[in-house]
């Protein structure tokens, strides 16, 4: 792909006429749907590129400061580059094996192409975000506008000076420099702008730093940025065994990679108060490492030999734990702080359809579940022989906590009002076994017969009267939580109130090859929320664990597709509409997606690790 390689012409820049720059920097801007939107990351923060080439989200310096650039809530920020000429088709995909995103666009007058990328690895204090416009065929002209704005557009641009190609600035506490090889105008409040010309077979690189410190060095080389980049990407997913669909196995892990710091800690998502609903009130800031989804990454990571990111799953995992023991929230910072309250940004007007906000009201919660999702990932990193003491400590307390609260109330996998629910129960005892395979004998037998008191009071007080398990020892509805735990091992294969749960679940919870998470009222599916993609994924793995692999392609063909271009997921998908819905994108699908095609690749169903 001609984008690959490192600069070959020199772009001219025009500076924009002043009124025009003035009208342009205050015309509103109408976000994409979340489908159109391509994820650049770097494993310290992230930013969303639209398809008119405008980033529309970065939070600078790390995941859950507060943005730079806010346009996706209808804050001031956004670093918009575009072809000058409107009238274009827009396409893209990601250089393979790597989070640099390419921007196609046909337009009247030729094909322009854009290289995007956060460089790779990142600096936890210092963002490098990378731009590349390659004319393909004939000379090209797109439009820069760069309006960075701390604190989701609150804050002014200050300090500007220029120096040729060279445009300096601070907002907030932030300090940025852009190059661009050629001067840029300044318009109004400092926004950089100006018209940028590629001869044709050309590239010219705009680079954008943006860094907690005074920027007093040289500024870097774009070309040894793209090599380093390049090469540390292929570092990183080089050799990546492949099962079903390959390329977006390869793809979802990558993902994964993206959103993980080095060394532990990997955000849900990378957005804040995007709506599930439009108006439903259900929209959340995910910029947090949750336990979980920690959890579900560690072991999809395992399946496919990838020991960097299992092993970041376990110092995450293990840190927590051992610092909060029977206090473990379900999410934390990046960093393993406490996650600040939920806020209202009456500021800004929002995502369509939702309020902004940030912070999260989770970290109050106590979560039963999330004490089995580490027994069950350190037992996997145990059994590939990479649990160290301190995560074998973490193991038997997390262990102990269990057998102290397992009989108490908790707000579950769906984070709602504290019940007995049957999904967290099951997932301890999935965790128990798994724990128990991996443990000397006396601990061994001490956590098996802890797992089959919990499924005996669970049997007596969540059967179902037609032989499945109910959501909780009040609620006799299904679902799909419970196809989890069966999923993981918590009863033997072929357990009859398993095949009952997952005949059940998929009965009433299905529309069109889709899964919901269960039914909150009498509306029809659909109407009070979106599919739920995750169960999706486990509903493929249940249907192959019960060895119909011909119904676990089907549903997972079918959810793999619940994405756009870009190949991202967000937690929910509008069957109706075919819409994403929610923040973008979701860690957890991703690590399921990538679990269920390595597992479907497999000749045969194969137990828990």
């Amino acid at each position: 792909m001609g984008g690959r390689q490192s600069g070959t012409g020199r772009g001219e820049v025009q500076p924009v006429a002043r009124n025009e720059r003035t009208s342009r920097s205050e015309a509103p801007h109408s976000p994409n749907v979340l489908r159109e939107y391509a994820l650049l990351a770097d494993g310290q923060r992230a930013a969303l590129v639209g398809p008119d080439g405008n980033i529309v989200w970065l939070c600078a310096p790390r995941w859950a400061d507060p943005p730079l650039f806010s346009n996706l809530l209808g804050g001031r920020g956004s670093y918009l580059v575009t072809p000058t000429n409107r009238r274009f088709v827009w396409g893209g995909q990601y250089q393979p094996e790597s989070l640099i995103w390419i921007n196609r666009w046909v337009t009247t007058d030729g094909i322009i192409e854009t290289r995007e990328a956060l460089a790779f690895p990142g600096d936890d204090q210092r963002v490098v975000l990378l731009r590349q416009v390659h004319a393909l065929d004939q000379d090209a002209a797109v439009r820069v506008q760069l309006d960075p704005r701390a604190d989701f557009g609150r804050e002014p641009i200050r300090q500007v000076r220029q120096d040729g190609g060279l445009w300096c600035a601070q907002t907030g506490n932030l300090y940025l420099r852009h190059s661009s090889g050629q001067p840029l105008g300044t318009g109004a409040g400092g926004l950089l702008c100006g018209e940028l010309r590629v001869p044709a077979g050309g590239r010219a690189d705009l680079v954008l730093e943006i860094s907690t410190r005074p920027l007093d060095d040289e500024p870097p080389q774009p070309p040894e940025l793209w090599r380093i980049t390049e090469k540390s990407w292929q570092r990183v997913l080089h050799p990546l065994s492949r099962g079903t669909a390959g390329r977006d196995a390869v793809f979802a892990y990558t993902v994964l990679r993206g959103l993980t710091r080095p060394g532990g800690g990997m955000v849900a998502a990378v957005t804040a108060g995007l709506p599930e609903r439009a108006l439903g009130g259900r929209n959340y800031d995910y910029r947090y490492a949750w336990i979980r989804d920690q959890a579900f990454a560690g072991q999809a990571a395992a399946l496919i030999g990838r020991h960097e990111l299992l092993d970041d799953a376990v110092a995450f995992l293990t840190d927590r734990v051992l610092a909060e023991g029977d206090r473990l929230a379900p999410a934390y910072t990046i960093d393993g702080g406490p996650v600040p309250p939920e806020q209202e940004l009456t500021f800004l007007p929002g995502y369509p359809g939702a309020k902004a906000r940030t912070g999260n009201w989770v970290g109050g919660q106590f979560q039963l579940d999330a004490y089995g999702e580490v027994l069950l990932v350190l037992a996997t990193a145990a059994s590939h022989g990479r649990l160290e003491a301190t995560s074998w400590q973490a193991l038997t307390l997390a262990a102990q906590v269990i057998e102290e609260r397992w009989q108490q109330a908790d707000s579950g996998i769906w984070e709602l009002p504290a019940r007995q629910w049957t999904h967290s129960k099951l997932t301890c005892v999935a965790g128990l076994r798994a724990a128990a395979r991996i443990a000397p004998g006396g601990l061994a037998g001490r956590w098996v017969a802890l797992a089959d008191t919990i499924v005996a009071d669970t049997a007596a007080h969540a059967l179902h009267p037609s032989g499945r398990w109910q959501r909780a020892y009040d609620d006799p509805r299904v679902d799909s939580a419970l196809l989890l735990p069966g999923i993981r091992g918590a009863l033997p294969e072929g357990d009859p109130r398993t095949e009952a749960t997952r005949r059940a679940v998929l009965a009433e919870l299905q529309q069109d090859g889709y899964l919901y998470r269960f039914r909150p009222d009498r509306r029809p599916l659909g109407d009070a929320e979106g599919a739920f993609l995750l169960c999706g994924f486990a509903a493929a793995l249940a249907e192959w664990q019960a060895g119909d692999a011909v119904a676990a392609n089907r549903w997972f063909e079918r959810n793999r597709a619940g994405c756009g271009p870009p190949g991202l997921f967000t937690e929910e998908f509008d069957v109706a509409q075919r819409q994403l819905r929610g923040n973008l994108p979701q860690a957890f699908v991703h690590a399921l997606m990538l679990e269920t095609a390595v597992r479907l690749g497999h000749a045969a169903p194969c137990t828990a690790d």
